[in-house]
């Protein structure tokens, strides 16, 4: 290998432990009272996988700029993909594929409509620690 593909793939390196500190100076900053967001946040900041790291920065936005996605949207774009909204779903719309879904939230009327086309719901939680690379995941904004 040449010298300057070592020292690119240094640099590289450090511009990605760059980005992840900032990542966790913005969790750091914010005053969160949700203690079950600030430890989801502590995990997915953590996390190798790009993809996590992508849900942990939605999660950290405010409240009031978080994603809400209805169940109509999630039925249009679900399939092969576990979706993963990094907010709230909520129930306008109808199912009738089956979806697996994790969110931060659901709304009743979303898990009722979810579950009852035989489909999945979960937690981001749940889904991070089953699936820690992040593969065959889709995120919903």
């Amino acid at each position: 290998m040449s010298s300057s593909y070592v020292a690119e793939a240094q640099q590289l390196k450090i511009a990605c432990r760059l980005k992840a500190v900032g990542l966790k100076k913005r969790i750091a900053s914010r005053k969160f009272t949700d203690e079950r967001l600030v430890r989801l946040l502590g995990e997915l900041s953590r996390s190798k996988s790009r993809f996590w790291r992508a849900v942990a920065k939605k999660l950290s936005t405010p409240r009031g700029q978080r994603v809400a996605v209805n169940v109509s949207k999630l039925e249009r774009l679900g399939g092969e993909f576990v979706l993963v909204v990094p907010g709230k779903v909520l129930g306008a719309g109808v199912v009738s594929k089956k979806l697996e879904v994790a969110a931060y939230s659901f709304s009743r009327a979303a898990v009722e409509k979810i579950e009852g086309a035989g489909g999945r719901v979960a937690g981001i939680d749940e889904l991070f620690r089953s699936n820690p690379e992040g593969k065959g995941v889709r995120m919903v904004v």
